[in-house]
C-alpha cells in the first residue's frame, strides 16, 4: 500500500526533514504532495553562473539539497511530489525510477485533458514540445530507497524562473499548465497524481489523507477522485475537507463512568500544591485542567509549565490562557529545579506555552530548565514537551543539544482536522520536528486525542505517520471539552476502542504506548522511559 499525504504549503527545509525521517524509519512507501513557499534549490550539479540575479535581487531563500540536477524554483501554484519508496536495487534502477515518476505525471495530466506531453532525451522531466518544461524531476536513491521527486508547474508565477537558468538548460524555458491554457487547480492535479501513483507504486491500494484548505486560492478547491476510481484503486480520501461535527456531545451531558476521575486531596497532593505556590510555579496539570491531577499529584509527579502561563496561540482544545504574554522570568528554571529536588523526583517533565513572540520560540527556557534540573538533581531524567518553535531549526537544534532524556511534541489530531484543532500549527511541521529530534539521536514521543470527529481509519494513518518518522513513545487519550468556548466532543470513545488503537500502535513498532480514555501526554511518563530507549 502507498500512503499519500496532501500537506498544503510546507517550507522546503521542513519537508526535507520529514522526507529524511520517512526515508530512514518508515517501512511503508509514501508520496508527499505539497506546495512550497518561494525557494530556489541547488542540486548536486548546480552552478553559480545559473543564477542570473544577484543575491540581493533573487527574492527567495536559496537552499542546497542532496538531490540530482541543477538549480530550480519551488513556489505557490507548483505541485511538488516526494515519493519515498523502496525499490529493488539493480543496474539502471535510478533511470527507471525517474522514468516511472515521469510516467505517473504524464498519465495523470493526460487523464485531466492535457495534451502534447512527452520527454526529452538526456533531460529528466515532463515537456510540452521540445523546449517548454512543465515538470522538473530530481531524485536521490540510497540502498534502494528514494527521496525527492517532481515539481509540476500548475499555476506558478513563471517570472521566478527568469532569475535562473532552470535545471541548467539554456535552450528551453519553464512553462506551466496555466500558461498552456489549462485552468487546473493544484489539489485537483494532486488527486489525479495519487490515483495514478496508486497503480504504479501502491499495487492499486493507497491510504490518501488530506489537510483542510487554509484559504481560498490555489489550495482551496479539492476535487475528490470519482467513486469508480476509489473503488478500483482502493483510494481512501479520509473524509471531506469541509467535514464538521454534526451531533456533538452537549457540555452538560454526563460523562460516561470511565471518564470520571476520583478526587484524592491527600497529604501528598496538598504538599505538592504548596510547593508550587511557594515557588511561584505553573503546572500544565492545573492550567490545562488535566483529569489525572489527583492521581499524579498524590504520587508526587507533576508537569512543570515554563515561559509563563500565557500562550501566543489559541488552539481549539486547550484551556491555557491566551492573553498577551508577560516577560519571561529568568529565575524560573532554578525554581523548577528546587521544586524537583524538594519532591525527590527521579523523572521531571517540563512543558511550556507557545511563545511565538520570542525570537527562539522559548527554546532558551527549556535549555536553562534542563541544565538547572540536572545541576540540582544528578541522576534525575528530564522529559520535555515542546512547541514547534515555528519550525526554527536553530531553536530546535539548541533544545536537542541540551539532550533531554525524552523529546515530546504532540501531533494532537489527524491530518484533516489540524487546521480546525490547532490553526497555528501544521501536521507536516510537527512530523518534521519529531523527525529532526530523532535524527539528533533523541528518544521521541508524541500524542493523539480522540473524540474530535476523526475516524478510526484516520487515526490509524496518523499513528502510521508517527511510526514512520521513528517516534518511540505514543500516548492516545479522549479529548474532553474544557468549556463551551472550546471545540465540542464529537463522541466519547469506549475504553476498548482506544485500547485497540494502542494494540495497533504496538504492532507498528512503538517501544511504549499509553492508550486509555484518561491518558494525557505526561501520564505514566516515568514508566515509559525505559522501554522508550529502544532505537
Amino acid at each position: 500500500m502507498l500512503r499519500a499525504r496532501w500537506l498544503g504549503s510546507v517550507p522546503y527545509r521542513e519537508a526535507t526533514d520529514l522526507q529524511r525521517g520517512l526515508f530512514h524509519h518508515a517501512t511503508d512507501d509514501y508520496l508527499l504532495l505539497l506546495e512550497h513557499p518561494p525557494v530556489y534549490t541547488l542540486g548536486a550539479r548546480a552552478k553559480a553562473e545559473h543564477f542570473l540575479a544577484g543575491a540581493s535581487e533573487i527574492g527567495a531563500e536559496m537552499v542546497p539539497t542532496d538531490r540530482g540536477g541543477d538549480v530550480t524554483f519551488h513556489g505557490p501554484g507548483q505541485l511538488v511530489g516526494y515519493p519515498i519508496l523502496s525499490v529493488p536495487f539493480r543496474r539502471g534502477v535510478v533511470a527507471d525510477h525517474v522514468h516511472s515518476v515521469e510516467q505517473v505525471v504524464i498519465d495523470a495530466l493526460e487523464k485531466l485533458g492535457v495534451e502534447g506531453l512527452g520527454r526529452r532525451d538526456g533531460y529528466p522531466g515532463v515537456w510540452i514540445g521540445p523546449s517548454r518544461k512543465v515538470c522538473a524531476i530530481g531524485v536521490r536513491m540510497t540502498r534502494g530507497r528514494t527521496m525527492h521527486g517532481f515539481a509540476l508547474n500548475v499555476s506558478t508565477d513563471l517570472s521566478w524562473f527568469d532569475k535562473i537558468v532552470p535545471c541548467g538548460i539554456t535552450d528551453a524555458r519553464a512553462t506551466s499548465l496555466r500558461q498552456e491554457g489549462h485552468g487546473l487547480d493544484v489539489r485537483a492535479v494532486a488527486d489525479a497524481i495519487v490515483e495514478r501513483a496508486a497503480e504504479e507504486w501502491g499495487g492499486g491500494q493507497v491510504d490518501y489523507r488530506r489537510t483542510m484548505p487554509r484559504h481560498v486560492g490555489s489550495l482551496a478547491v479539492g476535487h475528490a477522485l470519482p467513486v469508480d476510481a476509489r473503488e478500483s484503486t482502493g483510494v481512501n480520501l479520509g473524509g471531506s475537507p469541509s467535514a464538521e461535527v454534526h451531533n456533538p456531545v452537549e457540555l452538560r451531558e454526563r460523562k460516561p463512568p470511565w471518564l470520571r476521575a476520583r478526587a484524592n486531596m491527600g497529604p501528598n497532593f496538598l504538599a505538592l500544591k504548596s510547593t508550587m505556590r511557594e515557588k511561584g510555579l505553573v503546572t500544565v496539570c492545573e492550567e490545562a485542567g488535566c483529569p489525572n491531577i489527583f492521581e499524579c499529584w498524590s504520587e508526587g509527579t507533576a508537569t512543570f509549565m515554563i515561559n509563563g502561563e500565557r500562550c501566543t496561540r489559541s488552539c481549539g482544545f486547550c484551556l491555557v490562557d491566551t492573553r498577551k504574554p508577560l516577560p519571561v522570568d529568568s529565575e524560573e528554571p532554578e525554581r523548577v529545579a528546587e521544586a524537583v529536588a524538594r519532591m525527590g523526583l527521579s523523572h521531571a517533565v517540563i512543558t511550556a506555552v507557545a511563545r511565538d513572540d520570542l525570537v527562539d520560540g522559548g527554546a532558551s527556557g527549556f535549555i536553562a530548565s534542563i541544565e538547572a534540573v540536572r545541576r540540582s538533581n544528578p541522576g534525575c531524567t528530564v522529559e520535555v514537551l515542546i512547541p514547534d518553535c515555528k519550525g526554527n531549526g536553530s531553536a530546535l537544534d539548541a533544545i536537542f543539544g541540551a539532550r533531554p532524556d525524552v523529546l515530546n511534541h504532540n501531533l494532537e489530531t489527524v491530518l484533516r482536522l489540524q487546521r480546525k484543532v490547532r490553526p497555528s500549527a501544521s501536521y507536516a511541521r510537527s512530523l518534521a520536528v519529531l523527525a529532526r529530534a530523532k535524527a539528533a539521536g533523541l528518544i521521541t514521543k508524541s500524542g493523539l486525542m480522540v473524540g474530535l470527529g476523526e475516524s478510526e481509519e484516520e487515526l490509524r494513518s496518523a499513528i502510521a505517520d508517527l511510526s514512520g518518522v521513528g517516534v518511540n513513545i505514543l500516548t492516545i487519550g479522549q479529548y474532553l471539552r474544557p468549556s463551551a468556548a472550546h471545540l465540542p466532543v464529537e463522541r466519547f470513545w469506549e475504553p476498548g476502542e482506544i485500547e485497540a488503537l494502542g494494540d495497533e500502535a504496538r504492532s507498528m513498532g512503538f517501544a511504549h504506548v499509553e492508550a486509555s480514555p484518561l491518558t494525557r501526554s505526561s501520564y505514566h511518563a516515568r514508566r515509559a522511559l525505559s522501554p522508550g530507549r529502544a532505537s
